[in-house]
């Protein structure tokens, strides 16, 4: 197994479908990788086209052989609007496959891609949302295995 870091830098949306009658929305994200969840700030009054500029880490291991197909790798983008005084609402979701990212950050130690993909909302289209994922490789070089000590760097 290689581990490593995935760096999810959310950028922001376009074309959200307004959930709010009155007023803009005040949409925030859930990042989930794995069984790792993070959450963006609200981005009070952008309503449909926020802007979040906000970088996010996971710890991920990958499998130094690409025959092992037994762990699904996916990003799950969720878009949410935050609502004062009822349940926030959701307003659509997206998931992107790593993949390609994190096998080239195991070969050539960081890969970085730009993604816009497309939110849905009960299978229809409801607007983009754009984030750039990177991977960066911890260790893996005879100096960092030389000086590593049961959990200690020497």
């Amino acid at each position: 197994m290689t581990r490593g870091t995935l760096e999810v830098l959310l950028d922001d949306a376009s074309k959200l479908k307004d959930t709010d009658f009155f007023g803009k929305m005040d949409p925030y994200v859930i990042i989930q990788f794995d069984n790792q969840k993070r959450k963006s700030t609200v981005a009070r009054g952008e309503g449909k086209a926020p802007v979040w500029n906000e970088k996010f880490t996971f710890d991920v291991e990958y499998p130094d052989n690409t025959r092992d197909e037994h762990h699904k790798y996916e990003l799950n983008l969720t878009i949410m609007d935050k609502d004062m005084f009822s349940r926030d609402d959701f307003v659509g979701e997206s998931t992107i496959n790593p993949t390609d990212v994190l096998s080239l950050g195991v070969k050539n130690r960081r890969s970085e891609i730009r993604v816009s993909s497309a939110v849905l909302r009960n299978k229809i289209y409801s607007g983009e949302i754009r984030v750039r994922i990177s991977f960066t490789r911890k260790g893996g070089n005879a100096d960092d295995k030389a000086n590593y000590l049961g959990g200690w760097k020497q």
